[in-house]
């Protein structure tokens, strides 16, 4: 019988293929196998070669590495993928899970904050974890230094999500080895990236996106103005997720970034109530991603005039999409078609916010 996770994974370690296109493509034709046979129009039509398609060896031979480290894929789409991550646009098309998949269908909160944190901090993390814990809360975090491990350590016991930005079977931190393996065990390990990949910067902001989408708001308990912490806020923030943070003082740099939230409205917390209340818990068992996990109508074929238009459109410089609909005139669904071509061409680059530019091919 044939692997159904083959065709997705391929599809997914393929060239020019993020979690957007990849959306985007299994939406349009349905499957994964009919998305990797027309990669080659697509990119025909957007100017470029076809991308690179995964070795099927290598996908099989991913497969296997995690099946023998006892953890398993979980694919946008699946009954057991958590709803509220699926909701996110750029939602991981597969994780990679050891552990109990039930936590991430309960309550989340995240809870980030800084590496350096001081004692205190990490010992007023330890204490919200703990105390939402023993609430019937699942706590999310990322298993780094400092505020990470004091969210971690006072919520195994309860319930405890880490989120890593390496492979299932790599610690990073190394001094974090023995946590990790224990949030295995007794929690849930998420990781997006197959095994044996390094924790490269790159691959962080992306573990943020998954932070703050697995949960219903995100408390920050300390960090620097410009801290990934702060990038998962803003992610929570743009997802419609509630972003919290602890108060410090304005004579510690670490606590500048929480302070900078509150006065731009995040929520201010200084107790486990202050965050129920905040967050209303919900019947995670109802909410429900969108059928087959995709959301919206699929593209529509586009024009050669619609295409040259867009492209027009396009320069150096970020833009969000909503834009480029308004000012071309053009159906959602065709703008979505020419960008979803132009990045498969390798002529298009997408960042933050739902903004693209043109890139060199």
């Amino acid at each position: 019988m044939a692997d159904a996770r083959e065709p997705q994974l391929r599809l997914l370690r393929s060239a020019k293929i993020g979690p957007i296109t990849w959306r985007q493509l299994v939406a349009r034709f349905g499957t994964a196998e009919a998305a990797l046979d027309a990669l080659p129009m697509l990119a025909a039509r957007g100017g470029g070669r076809a991308p690179a398609i995964a070795d099927i060896g290598m996908v099989r031979r991913e497969i296997a590495r995690v099946e023998k480290l006892g953890a398993r894929y979980l694919f946008l789409g699946d009954a057991d993928y958590p709803p509220l991550l699926a909701e996110l646009e750029s939602a991981p098309p597969a994780l990679i899970v050891r552990g109990s998949i039930a936590l991430a269908h309960r309550n989340c909160i995240a809870m980030v904050g800084a590496r350096n944190a001081s004692a205190a901090a990490c010992r007023f993390a330890r204490h919200l974890a703990l105390g939402l814990a023993d609430r019937g809360i699942t706590i999310v975090s990322g298993l780094a230094r400092g505020i990470d491990t004091a969210a971690h350590g006072g919520s195994l016991a309860g319930g405890t999500i880490g989120v890593i930005a390496s492979g299932i079977d790599v610690a990073f931190p190394p001094e974090n080895a023995e946590l990790q393996e224990r949030v295995a065990r007794e929690g849930l390990l998420v990781a997006e990236q197959p095994p044996g990949t390094e924790p490269l910067a790159r691959f962080f902001p992306s573990r943020n996106r998954i932070i703050a989408g697995l949960a219903l708001g995100t408390v920050v308990v300390e960090a620097a103005p410009r801290s990934g912490s702060l990038i998962t806020a803003r992610i929570a923030a743009e997802a419609g997720r509630e972003v919290m943070a602890v108060p410090g003082s304005p004579l510690d740099p670490r606590a500048q970034g929480c302070n900078l939230l509150i006065r731009e409205g995040a929520t201010l917390v200084q107790s486990v109530d202050d965050i129920l209340e905040a967050v209303r818990p919900i019947d995670a068992r109802a909410v429900r991603a969108p059928a087959g996990g995709f959301a919206g109508p699929p593209p529509q074929d586009a024009s050669d005039a619609e295409r040259r238009t867009l492209v027009e459109l396009l320069g150096p410089v970020p833009v969000a999409i909503d834009e480029l609909i308004r000012q071309s005139c053009f159906a959602p669904a065709v703008v979505q078609t020419v960008l979803l071509e132009l990045e498969l061409a390798g002529r298009l680059e997408r960042h933050a916010g739902g903004r693209v530019s043109l890139g060199m091919a």
